[in-house]
């Protein structure tokens, strides 16, 4: 869909056909429930595998993590790219548990647009809420899948009101349901006037459709029982006076959802809301950078990488960047300056993502996401490009909400463990900060889960049982101003004193008060909760 609204010149077809979009919820919305189908679809798997089936079924493909898999939950973000119709889908399906919110929100920094996904029996909640924040803080286009409609869920115009007075967004119907728990049949596609059938039997099954010629098309009345198109056609009647008109420009202005009605786990839905990405989500868009934007038309290649995955294959110590591209037409083997170092990188063997599953990447275009694996040279927020000094901006690096020491289980394996911290700190799985006085580490993470999340993944990956234990600080703040009045401040303070991964000062704090007196006492040091990544 050509963005009618800007000056912007036409994108190359290549370029044009990309949709590079999240899929936000909150947890056990049926989020990976739904890229499981969406790859189906896609034709990059054969078999939709159930996220709660048993044994080895149970291994859905987008949960490459051993604890992932485990406990059935999404605990890092992954990227998966395939082809539906015409179009190139990347997508990318991030936590939705909230204790790894902040690997969600730098997912939001490489993504065009978001696919809400809301449980129909609850309605929004509280993580839905605030990963809609976040969008909503980067205009990102939204579109809304309403999941779970074969089970016991609520009034249809229950669940529009609460989307548009929680979120502030204007909500247009593109399905209406008929039905619901026991009787949900299927839905009605306003946009293109079917009906859609579901099938129980078949959970793989695409759903049937019927063509019909307006709501008042006699042939409703033969695949819908007398009680429930009574309900349903005065629903939509209701919905077409008060809810408003879909309408393109203001959807990718952020303004507008469309919401689609189905069942992800029967396969039910999924098809019509990838058809809405295709035709009402936007093409790669121009990205926020320093000292210039860069826009995805452009001849020359820019990518940043928004994400460090570490051993996803356990056999080799391997670490990929997750690099979004942001412009151009990037080839394998082609030379790229690392800006932050200024040297050139030879990326001789990026990979395309299918969920655990990679291949070689021989191109990508603006709106890709491809891996490069390397040794540790490549950071999140870092940028890659054809020679220009051109930096990707607003990739957030958050402080902590909670820090503990951790020490290695055997005290002559020290040094491993810093190895293997340094390690996370990078992929930014926690933050790691070596205190000025004494030794040992102190880890920072924004949720609890993620210190069981850090300990299995030290003990499997690197062999190092630890533990972690209380410590007497309770958040960090980075410090920056003025060379003389930090280093006059750090030297005051040593105790407080510790240094992140990337050598920066950062300030541990126990009470409120501590920073309150910062503020009271060095005017000219400045204390900030987030940092900008890699600067």
């Amino acid at each position: 869909m050509s963005n009618t609204a800007s000056n912007r010149p036409e994108l190359p077809p290549e370029i044009a056909r990309r949709r590079t979009f999240a899929i936000i919820s909150h947890p056990d919305a049926g989020k990976t429930t739904l890229t499981e189908k969406f790859l189906l679809y896609g034709g990059a798997i054969q078999m939709a595998g159930q996220v709660r089936a048993k044994g080895e079924a149970r291994r859905t493909r987008s949960d490459f993590m051993k604890m992932e898999q485990d406990r059935g939950i999404s605990v890092s973000a992954s990227a998966m790219s395939f082809d539906f119709n015409n179009f190139r889908f990347n997508l990318v399906d991030t936590p939705g548990h909230s204790d790894f919110s902040e690997d969600t929100y730098r997912t939001l920094t490489a993504v065009d647009a978001a696919v809400m996904v809301i449980d129909g029996a609850k309605g929004v909640e509280s993580q839905t809420q605030k990963l809609f924040e976040v969008c909503r803080l980067r205009d990102l286009p939204i579109l809304t899948f309403c999941n779970k409609m074969d089970r016991e869920s609520r009034d249809t115009f229950d669940i529009i009101d609460e989307i548009q007075e929680n979120l502030a967004i204007d909500v247009t119907p593109a399905s209406w349901p008929i039905g619901v728990g026991r009787d949900f049949i299927g839905c009605y596609d306003l946009l293109r006037d079917r009906l859609e059938l579901m099938d129980r039997a078949d959970r793989n099954k695409v759903a049937e459709t019927v063509e019909i010629s307006g709501l008042d098309d006699p042939k409703l009345a033969e695949h819908v029982p007398a009680d429930l198109l009574e309900k349903f056609l005065e629903e939509v009647e209701m919905a077409k006076e008060l809810l408003p008109q879909l309408d393109p420009q203001s959807v990718l202005e952020g303004h507008m959802t469309p919401i689609w009605f189905g069942s992800a786990i029967n396969s039910f839905g999924v098809q019509e809301l990838m058809h809405g990405i295709a035709n009402y989500g936007p093409e790669p868009q121009v990205q926020t950078a320093s000292p210039r934007k860069i826009s995805p038309e452009e001849k020359k290649v820019a990518g940043f990488v928004f994400k460090v995955q570490a051993n996803m294959d356990p056999k080799h110590r391997d670490r990929v960047a997750f690099v979004r591209m942001a412009s151009g037409h990037f080839k394998r083997g082609m030379k790229l300056t690392h800006v932050r170092t200024k040297k050139p990188m030879a990326i001789s063997n990026p990979v395309l993502f299918l969920a655990s599953d990679r291949e070689l990447a021989e191109e990508a275009w603006a709106g890709d996401i491809i891996g490069i694996p390397n040794h540790g040279q490549l950071r999140i927020g870092d940028t890659l490009t054809e020679g220009e000094a051109i930096r990707v901006t607003g990739i957030p690096s958050f402080a902590p909400e909670l820090l503990q020491g951790v020490r290695a289980g055997d005290p002559m394996k020290a040094k491993h463990l810093e190895k293997a911290l340094m390690q996370f700190a990078e992929e930014g799985a926690a933050k790691v900060f070596k205190p000025s006085i004494g030794s040992g580490f102190i880890v920072g993470v924004v949720g609890a889960l993620q210190f069981e999340v850090l300990a299995s993944r030290i003990e499997l990956e690197y062999g190092l049982p630890v533990r972690f234990e209380a410590s007497q600080f309770t958040s960090a703040r980075w410090v920056s101003g003025d060379k003389a009045a930090v280093e006059k401040f750090a030297d005051a303070n040593k105790q407080h004193i510790s240094y992140d991964h990337d050598g920066d000062i950062v300030y541990l704090t126990r009470l409120q008060w501590d920073i309150d007196r910062v503020g009271r006492n060095y005017p000219d040091v400045k204390l900030t909760a987030t940092k900008e990544m890699m600067v």
